[in-house]
């Protein structure tokens, strides 16, 4: 719905949230907008916790480790790219934002480990992009780089 419709036909919008639990909202001058149900919110909070706690636990002993290593080609299929050391830091870094998402309500952590390492395993999928940027820059020493 456009963002106009919130003050021009609010009866209709709040009646519309109510029926289909949460609308989007256009702007064309801001950050788009979602309204839901309170009851709604709650639910997609509770399973939003669930799935993170339920991914912490798996995540606390070496056999569940080797579980979710074993997944993270399904759930990202670009971590091919990526070697042992930096898959098994690419978990670490999960379970990190993860207890951010149910300790802290932080959500933007955990999107934030997935982009970066998503650009990192694009970088090195490319051999040419992977050697133009682990190369040295020009007239400057910065001791030995080392190229995964």
């Amino acid at each position: 719905m456009p963002f106009s419709d919130l003050s021009k036909h609010s009866k209709r919008v709040a009646e519309t949230v109510e029926r289909v639990h949460r609308v989007h909202i256009k702007r064309r001058d801001g950050e788009d907008l979602f309204i839901s149900t309170a009851r709604h919110d709650r639910q997609r909070e509770e399973t939003t916790e669930v799935a993170a706690r339920m991914v912490a636990a798996l995540l606390a002993d070496d056999e569940g480790i080797r579980a979710v290593l074993h997944a993270l080609p399904v759930v990202f299929p670009w971590v091919r790219h990526l070697n042992d050391d930096e898959k098994q830091q690419f978990v670490r870094d999960l379970v990190d934002a993860t207890h951010d998402a149910i300790d802290l309500d932080v959500h933007a952590t955990l999107h934030r480990v997935v982009v970066e390492w998503r650009a990192t395993a694009r970088i090195l999928a490319d051999p040419a992009l992977t050697e133009q940027l682990t190369r040295a820059l020009p007239d400057e020493d910065h001791g030995e780089v080392f190229a995964p």
